[in-house]
């Protein structure tokens, strides 16, 4: 098994079919931890529960994202979340998934975190990059 980070190749598509909105007041993001026991990556198009994390403080589905309003610079597009945490969460994940929670939950990346994590009666936290055209979790160049 294993997870791989990429923005998944039905996102793109769906991004020319207008399925996924990332401006304020658009579409409804969430984030979903997996175990190494997962198979994620470019062909995921949804969201699973096959492989996800389980434990203490963290519900199947993940948490809800706050978005970062869409911009560009030069000639790429970007947009970003805010940090999430899992609060006093007892969880081991290798990886995650964003999906559009709005829109049958359809995946928009897949991202390895390039070894188990975990946390014991701790925070949880998913630190995005910053938002900018060479860092932003989500760029379009």
């Amino acid at each position: 098994m294993a997870i791989t980070s990429t923005l998944t190749t039905s996102f793109k598509k769906e991004l020319l079919e207008a399925t996924h909105n990332f401006a304020t007041g658009g579409n409804a993001f969430k984030l979903a931890l997996y175990t190494s026991s997962a198979t994620l990556g470019a062909t995921t198009t949804a969201f699973t529960t096959t492989g996800q994390a389980s434990g203490t403080n963290y519900t199947s589905g993940g948490a809800a994202l706050t978005k970062v309003a869409p911009t560009s610079a030069g000639t790429t597009g970007f947009t970003d979340f805010a940090d999430l945490t899992f609060g006093t969460a007892t969880v081991t994940a290798r990886g995650c998934m964003i999906y559009n929670d709005t829109n049958g939950d359809k995946s928009v990346a897949t991202i390895d975190f390039g070894g188990d994590k975990t946390s014991t009666s701790g925070d949880f936290t998913i630190v995005f990059p910053a938002a900018a055209a060479s860092t932003a979790i989500i760029r379009i160049a």
